[in-house]
């Protein structure tokens, strides 16, 4: 057996032990989980572009909702150097996954200090930092509006002036909940697209459709201003396959 046969099992291997773990943590909790399957690669590269984007330059990054790893594992191979990383998890059997990602990844191993897991909610993350780059997991249209606004406003507590929000949500889900959630749900739901509207319309730089996930998803980019505002930033769809 040669290395690279090794190597691709050993990728595989790992797949399927992040896979039956979101299965398990559905199970538990579907609203905080969020999904039954780890993002895929094409969905986390359009969330890390901003990371690409901005490099060279050292950045701070904030990922939230970072689940097995899946968007991490992409991520830090893309922090310029001398750039710091925080990893936000509140579920703490991920948790520990990433404590052990961080202390096993190649990357990290001259430099295993800029990478830091906490085990809390956003909201009650304990930081004076403030972040370049924010990539967010987690499954908003499974929160209460009230959390909607806590989490967002957080958010854009955290980000530098002209920072970026990057987030996804899978294509679908509001049709799908129509037909087969309660009418409370269905109305939890919708509220929680209006708040989101109101953020893209005011934030937004630019959504993108990618379309090799499963499911599907749109991936949204916010940038905090400069300076106050209450003018709308345009947007556009692209498509990422």
């Amino acid at each position: 057996m040669n290395d690279w046969t090794t190597s691709h099992d050993r990728v595989l291997a790992q797949r399927n032990a992040e896979g039956w773990m979101f299965l398990i943590e559905a199970a538990r909790d579907l609203r905080t989980t969020g999904a039954i399957a780890p993002s895929g690669k094409a969905l986390a590269r359009t969330l890390t572009d901003p990371v690409r984007a901005q490099a060279p330059s050292p950045l701070a990054v904030l990922e939230a909702g970072a689940g097995t790893g899946a968007v991490t594992r992409t991520l830090i191979p893309e922090l310029p150097r001398g750039s710091r990383l925080d990893i936000v998890e509140a579920n703490p059997r991920f948790a520990a996954r990433l404590r052990h990602l961080v202390t096993t990844h190649p990357h990290l191993a001259a430099r295993p200090a800029q990478v830091t897991v906490h085990q809390t909610y956003i909201e009650e993350l304990d930081t004076d930092q403030r972040y370049d780059v924010i990539v967010s997991g987690l499954p908003l249209t499974n929160f209460t509006p009230a959390q909607v606004e806590r989490i967002m406003a957080r958010y854009l507590e955290l980000l530098h002036p002209g920072g970026t929000l990057t987030y996804f949500a899978y294509l679908g889900t509001r049709k799908a909940r129509a037909l087969t959630a309660s009418r409370a749900e269905a109305r939890r739901h919708a509220a929680v697209d209006e708040i989101m509207a109101t953020y893209q319309r005011t934030y937004a730089t630019g959504r993108w459709t990618v379309w090799a996930n499963v499911p599907p998803a749109y991936v949204w980019h916010l940038q905090r201003p400069l300076v106050p505002t209450d003018q709308p930033t345009p947007q556009f769809d692209g498509a990422r396959r």
